[in-house]
């Protein structure tokens, strides 16, 4: 195992699915905006925002943890609201286009992260720990904000000044012309990624964004690779999916 090999590792993890799930289940189902350039997201006004926590933090990370547990991994869960592991500052309005009309939200509980503490990550990694680490931030009021994932993973990943940051996904990579596996791209520079925002489609945009950002930030390389296979981790250091460096 990598982690026996001295590897240290802080594992982000997503749950939309869960959330949607738990909010239909409770009568407030999931709506979803798209802003003016293209990218989807969770609306999250305050009921939404505990639908979520209650999810992803509550149900998700624990399990991951208990996953992780019985394979003898010493997993620590926690959200960035935790020991203020994520500052993001709170979103005033939120644009969407609906109908073809631009529409202005304002009680949006949506945040974008600006610092991370390392120390407390820093902490945990030498105290041997692995962090799993749910999508949730904290405003400077101590608000909790839902922040997207793959950017979480860019800002945790330059925060550590990571070699390798690994974004899982259920395709095999970052495709010119989804969803044609043909298409697929093996490898990909830091500076054709703007091209690379304008074919990746739906969350593959997030996740092209969020390698840009951890490369920018000092990140060894990126690697976008299918979640979904036996051994993924292995399989995506070993250069499977889409590098980019």
């Amino acid at each position: 195992m990598l982690l026996s090999q001295g590897q240290q590792f802080v594992l982000v993890h997503g749950g939309s699915a869960e959330a949607n799930q738990l909010g239909e289940a409770v009568g407030y189902p999931p709506r979803f905006i798209t802003s003016p350039s293209g990218y989807t997201s969770r609306y999250t006004d305050r009921r939404t925002l505990e639908i979520f926590a209650m999810a992803v933090n509550g149900k998700v990370n624990t399990l991951l943890v208990e996953q992780l547990q019985r394979l003898e991994v010493n997993a620590l869960g926690l959200s960035g609201l935790d020991g203020r592991l994520m500052v993001a500052t709170r979103k005033d309005t939120v644009q969407s286009i609906e109908n073809g009309k631009r529409k202005i939200i304002r009680d949006d509980y949506t945040g974008k992260i600006e610092t991370i503490n390392i120390p407390l990550l820093q902490t945990l990694l030498k105290a041997g720990y692995l962090p799993v680490v749910a999508p949730l931030a904290v405003s400077p009021a101590g608000e909790a904000l839902n922040v997207d994932a793959d950017r979480a993973a860019a800002m945790l990943a330059a925060a550590l000044q990571a070699g390798t940051l690994l974004l899982l996904t259920a395709v095999p990579g970052l495709m010119r012309s989804f969803p044609d596996e043909r298409t697929l791209i093996p490898s990909l520079p830091l500076q054709k990624l703007d091209e690379a925002l304008s074919y990746a489609e739906g969350r593959m945009k997030k996740k092209v964004l969020g390698a840009q950002e951890a490369l920018q930030g000092g990140v060894g390389r990126v690697i976008i690779a299918d979640g979904r296979v036996e051994n993924p981790i292995s399989n995506a250091l070993q250069g499977k999916g889409t590098v980019i460096e």
